[in-house]
């Protein structure tokens, strides 16, 4: 039997990092949202991993679609057609996790944190508080809310932006995400992204997660490379 499953891309609209944990995972605060830019995921009969829309995508057994699967005791034939900008900080490898957990009936979130941190949020989708190293999660009320996302074209390494937090003493901001400073600092030129969104929208542009898109409210689609989303439930 053949199943697709939408794979909902997350964006971070708050981010705080409040202390870092004895083995080295950073605690967050954090407000999440899903929005319907998504990867899509077919199932079917079979053992193997096809996927479109990149190049030189990681199919082997690091992938986190691979993964979900061995942790589901499940296999699978999968073709997966990406949408969601690799490395941009909008969750794209949880939420194909999330979407192979779904299709396998599975709504275990200490299953979904093992697979990443992102993970048990993707599961859940809507809009929450999530805290801890990203497995605790409190729903919030859904809004139905748009945002024009401006991704980088080069991927943005996690690991590096938060051992740069690490390095310049853990610095808080006025604005909405702790890790700006860090992620600008590894990829210096996100600055220059942000600011093309803020000049052709007026708007202060705020960073999702640990880099690599940039998102202000509200739809604005002749800025040149922007993506419109719309929050949305899985």
């Amino acid at each position: 039997m053949v199943d697709r499953q939408r794979a909902l891309a997350k964006l971070t609209l708050t981010l705080r990092v409040t202390g870092v944990r004895g083995d080295g995972y950073h605690l967050l605060d954090a407000e999440m949202v899903t929005v319907d830019l998504a990867d899509v995921l077919t199932f079917g009969p079979g053992d193997r991993l096809e996927v479109l829309g990149v190049t030189g995508f990681d199919t082997g057994e690091g992938n986190l679609v691979r993964r979900a699967l061995r942790a589901v005791e499940r296999t699978a034939a999968v073709r997966l057609e990406k949408h969601i900008p690799v490395g941009g900080g909008l969750g794209g490898g949880s939420a194909d996790a999330a979407a192979v957990l779904r299709w396998a009936g599975c709504t275990d979130p200490a299953v979904a944190a093992r697979l990443g941190a992102d993970v048990p949020f993707c599961l859940t989708g809507g809009r929450a508080r999530v805290t801890g190293i990203g497995d605790q999660i409190e729903a919030l009320r859904f809004e139905e809310r748009t945002f024009t996302l401006l991704p980088y074209p080069r991927q943005v390494s996690t690991v590096a932006v938060y051992e740069e937090w690490d390095r310049l003493g853990g610095p808080t901001v006025d604005g909405s995400n702790d890790l700006e400073p860090a992620a600008v600092m590894v990829e210096p030129r996100l600055a220059e992204w942000r600011d093309r969104l803020g000049d052709a929208t007026g708007r202060t542009p705020m960073l999702a997660g640990s880099g690599g898109t940039w998102f202000v409210a509200g739809s604005f689609p002749d800025v040149p490379g922007a993506i419109v989303a719309r929050t949305d439930r899985p």
